[in-house]
């Protein structure tokens, strides 16, 4: 009995230590390794971070990161899963009893059952063909986020969070805002236009990116 309860007690004692490894792993820095069309601004929302902790951590300048790079994300909250091994259960060896002396009982007559009907079942519908991705909604004037970041999503292949960051930076979606230093026209803040509708300023992102990529607004 006092060796079945040291048993009892030390694996109890492993398990909470395993336990409390995982709390602590919890709390530790992650690891991210940056993907294309990832930002830094999506990397700290995903983390529940800060754009100046990652970049700050991982001396950052100008917002740019390039593929396959390894970033520290420091105080992540993301769910870190600790591998536990179960203990093994304790067993002990089992209780022999005397054979009952009650006398055997005669055995059953099996209930005799109805066929049980038929189950019809409904015919499996036909299958309808997946439907296509849908063309970029047409503007209208009151879904400009919704319009251009569709259009430059299909158009670039970039995730339409990483162009929202983008123009939030460049204009916070203000489509005629100019900078008068270097005049930089429009959402994007591009340089080689000097005014524009919403549209044309879309066609004139979507040219600069395939002629220059992300550069040219200093992600990577």
């Amino acid at each position: 009995m006092k060796k079945l309860l040291t048993t009892i007690l030390t694996t109890s004692a492993a398990t909470v230590g395993l336990l409390m490894a995982g709390t602590l792993s919890a709390n530790a820095d992650a690891t991210y390794t940056v993907k294309k069309g990832d930002c830094v601004w999506a990397i700290s929302q995903e983390y529940k971070t800060t754009i100046e902790s990652i970049e700050t951590a991982n001396n950052i300048h100008g917002h740019l990161i390039l593929p396959g790079q390894q970033l520290r994300i420091p105080g992540a909250t993301a769910p870190v899963t600790a591998t536990q091994t179960p203990a093994a259960p304790v067993t002990s060896a089992p209780v022999q009893q005397a054979p009952a002396t009650t006398p055997a009982q005669p055995a059953e007559t099996p209930a005799v059952t109805a066929p049980a009907a038929p189950v019809e079942t409904a015919p499996a519908p036909t299958s309808e063909p997946a439907a296509t991705t849908p063309a970029p909604e047409t503007y209208t004037g009151g879904n400009l986020q919704s319009y251009v970041l569709g259009q430059m999503q299909s158009r670039t292949g970039v995730s339409a969070s990483t162009w929202d960051h983008i123009i939030n930076r460049e204009s916070n979606w203000q489509p005629h805002v100019v900078n008068g230093a270097s005049g930089a026209y429009g959402l994007f803040q591009n340089i080689h236009i000097s005014g524009g509708s919403v549209q044309q300023q879309i066609d004139a992102a979507v040219n600069l990116y395939h002629a220059q990529g992300m550069q040219a607004w200093a992600l990577y």
